[in-house]
């Protein structure tokens, strides 16, 4: 979708990919600062390791504690006595989930979050930003479910001192929720298990269902939500969203949205291609 904008746009420029093992991230950064990269974005496991390797936080990486998009900033120099000395590179950390989660659930979900509740499966890096941005959107209920209990709990503990309005418990809710959101990397392989523990808690209890994984298109969890009657998304709008707004980080022009929407879908179907 970058390329597919770049190219809309006019720009010389390229997005490429590289696998980076987390034990190198922060060379990799350092590398990318060292060739003239205008920025990178980063994916599980490096979005909390990245925090403490760049050189400043924005203020949207600060508030939800995770760093996904990264810009290289010339910094001026202070005085002239500086100004012999070679400008100096900066990585700037920015988090542009957390929004795109909201847009994404809004869009293709209608879904009006403000006094909702909401059963979140997942708490590691995307499930803590989506259970922080949830609860900043003054949601009524979250339930948080993770594999290894502790995880969730010490999310409940942020979101209570946050917002301390937010009922926020650990485990599955006895009653009905308006959304569940799927946070894990389940579904991914075609042998995954659900990421929905269906003996705790029935797909009859809810409207909606938003996967964020969007290969494939129709995961398990919402080929089932579907024959139970929800309503159904997959992450592909968080994806485009999270992408625009990295887009205008780097260039600070406008997403041509359009553009990379055609761009995601196609790669999306596309047997061949890598998302």
């Amino acid at each position: 979708m970058h390329n597919a904008a770049f190219a809309a746009l006019g720009l010389d420029w390229r997005y490429l990919a590289f696998e980076v093992d987390p034990k190198n991230l922060r060379a990799a950064i350092e590398g990318a600062k060292a060739m003239n990269f205008a920025g990178l974005n980063l994916t599980v496991p490096h979005k909390l390791l990245a925090v403490k390797m760049v050189d400043a936080l924005d203020g949207s990486a600060k508030k939800w504690g995770a760093v996904n998009t990264i810009r290289f900033e010339v910094q001026s120099p202070k005085s002239k006595v500086q100004s012999s000395r070679p400008a100096e590179i900066h990585a700037v950390g920015f988090n542009t989930d957390a929004d795109a989660i909201v847009t994404s659930l809004r869009e293709d979900l209608k879904m009006e979050l403000r006094g909702a509740k909401v059963l979140l499966l997942g708490a590691g890096g995307a499930g803590r930003t989506a259970a922080l941005k949830l609860a900043s959107e003054k949601v009524a209920e979250l339930f948080l479910v993770n594999r290894t209990r502790s995880k969730a709990e010490k999310i409940a503990r942020e979101i209570k001192n946050q917002f301390p309005s937010v009922k926020v418990a650990v485990g599955y809710p006895k009653g009905n929720v308006d959304l569940i959101l799927n946070a894990t990397s389940l579904g991914l392989k075609a042998d995954d298990a659900s990421p929905l523990d269906d003996k705790q808690f029935s797909l009859k209890q809810t409207r909606a269902v938003y996967d964020m994984i969007y290969r494939p298109a129709e995961t398990k969890l919402l080929t089932a939500a579907k024959a139970a009657g929800c309503k159904t998304a997959n992450g592909l709008g968080m994806l485009l969203h999270q992408g625009a707004k990295a887009f205008e980080i780097w260039t600070g022009q406008p997403a041509p949205l359009d553009v990379m929407r055609k761009a995601l879908e196609s790669a999306v179907q596309s047997p061949k291609s890598k998302a």
